[in-house]
């Protein structure tokens, strides 16, 4: 255990969680243990994570008790019985412990004795149904971590503080954190360097952040900058990297770890987000945060099949740094009178349901067809798995069929079909479905045959998993009938 003492009543059935991902994985997880901690007074609660993030984590992190991943931590785990467990990992080992070990109820991936492997929770196999095809998703992974256990009222009656302020002249500090998991997630060093330097020309005293992965990155950055710049690049450990965040008016950075934990500690963040990373699910998550991404079709992609990240080349180090000072100065909002060609600014927020949201301060203008099927499919799977009534759908889809009526005819045709192919399915007892069965509509359709798919593969193509499918189907014939009734 990496907490000094356990928490909770020890009396009551501890809550296990089980984050074996990255750090910022982990820290999305502290909204769920703070919502559990309320929701199930007294019961501990445990969380199974990488020790090097745990314990470097553990001054900003909620009341848990951390365990590493290894035998004693094992050993003790297996030996109690839990009122919840929760597995957010994708690790087959996780799984296997999570289908080990004697529980009320479990929520997440599981592999049984036998080997075969399920997701537990309507939320969670949505989560996984997103793999490939989460072009419309709106579903943050802070909120699909809760919502299987969570009531909706609890997490939309949270409020977080907004970024903290400091004086203006601690505020023209910059923060630049270099790196990601991934090169395609990140700016490239010639990036940076010309940042920092137009930072610089402002006034703008720019700080070079960064683990040991960015170590040479941060020295080809400072080399490459004509005035001294401070590199702290692979020199700071994360508990450090927070103290060093308090003195900081804002952090520039892709999406990754350290962005994470700066808006949970009050950091204000302007998130480049690039590559093959969706803002709506992994963006700040904090209220008042901003996201800049490209205009392009493709923004928010699984994967990135083109060559040299095109969104890449979009952000431009003069604007970054132009919004960068309308930020620390307090004047971003005036980015609504200039919006940037290539480029597209928002701020995070919640909805009127209380989830996380992002809002554009672009000016306002019709609605583009990729934004109208967004917010339908977020309406349609929150009512879909009881969170609200038809309302939001059948708005965004009546939007969608009087601006964009080609659109609106084709998703009709494809739904259709849809059923007509899980009806095929049911009547010859199928018990398997083409690996692309997904793939086999556009885009704008893929959400709901990528989770048809998983309910029957999860259901081990029983009738009860093509009675699930089928349902799913008719509701969106339902909420997209012109001819239904009025929200």
């Amino acid at each position: 255990m990496t907490a000094a003492t356990a928490q909770g009543d020890p009396g009551k059935a501890p809550i296990l969680i089980l984050q074996m991902q990255r750090m910022g994985d982990l820290v999305l997880s502290f909204p769920l243990m703070l919502w559990l901690s309320r929701r199930f007074p007294g019961h501990p609660l445990w969380t199974m994570a990488e020790r090097v993030f745990s314990e470097h984590l553990l001054p900003v992190s909620p009341q848990v008790t951390y365990f590493p991943w290894e035998a004693a931590s094992l050993a003790h785990l297996r030996a109690h019985s839990y009122h919840l467990v929760i597995n957010l990992s994708h690790d087959p080992r996780a799984a296997e412990l999570a289908g080990s070990v004697r529980a009320e109820e479990v929520y997440g991936p599981v592999r049984g004795a036998g080997g075969a492997a399920y997701v537990r929770g309507h939320w969670q196999l949505y989560r996984t149904s997103l793999v490939r095809a989460n072009r419309h998703n709106r579903f943050h992974w802070a909120d699909l971590n809760a919502l299987d256990v969570i009531p909706l009222a609890d997490i939309a009656a949270t409020s977080f503080p907004p970024p903290r302020s400091i004086t203006p002249a601690a505020r023209r500090k910059i923060g630049l954190f270099l790196g990601a998991s991934q090169p395609e997630k990140r700016p490239e060093p010639t990036f940076w360097a010309a940042l920092a330097r137009e930072l610089l020309a402002r006034g703008l005293r720019p700080v070079l952040l960064g683990g040991p992965g960015e170590a040479a990155m941060g020295r080809a950055v400072a080399g490459a900058v004509p005035a001294q710049v401070l590199n702290l690049c692979g020199g700071t450990s994360l508990s450090e990297l927070v103290v060093i965040g308090q003195t900081l008016g804002l952090m520039i950075t892709p999406d990754t770890g350290p962005m994470h934990l700066a808006a949970w500690t009050g950091l204000p963040v302007l998130n480049l987000s690039m590559g093959n990373v969706n803002c709506w699910e992994t963006g700040p998550y904090q209220p008042q945060h901003h996201v800049l991404r490209a205009r392009m079709s493709c923004r928010g992609c699984w994967e990135c099949s083109r060559p040299g990240v095109p969104c890449r080349e979009r952000f431009l180090p003069r604007q970054v740094a132009y919004l960068a000072q309308q930020a620390i100065e307090g004047r971003l909002d005036r980015y609504t009178q200039r919006p940037l060609a290539d480029l597209e600014l928002l701020r995070s927020g919640r909805s009127a349901q209380g989830l996380y949201s992002l809002q554009s301060l672009a000016p306002e203008g019709p609605l583009a067809a990729r934004e109208l099927l967004g917010r339908f499919w977020h309406g349609f799977f929150g009512q879909h798995f009881g969170l609200w009534g038809p309302g939001a759908a059948r708005g965004a889809y009546a939007a969608l069929a009087e601006g964009y009526p080609p659109l609106h005819e084709g998703m009709r045709r494809f739904l259709a079909r849809l059923g007509r192919d899980l009806g095929r399915g049911l009547a010859r007892s199928r018990r398997t479905l083409p690996p692309d069965f997904w793939l086999r509509t556009p885009p704008a359709m893929q959400p709901a045959r990528s989770l048809c798919q998983l309910l029957l593969e999860n259901g081990d193509f029983g009738r009860p998993a093509w009675a699930l499918a089928l349902a799913l189907a008719e509701a969106l014939l339902h909420v997209t009938d012109p001819r239904g009734p009025a929200a």
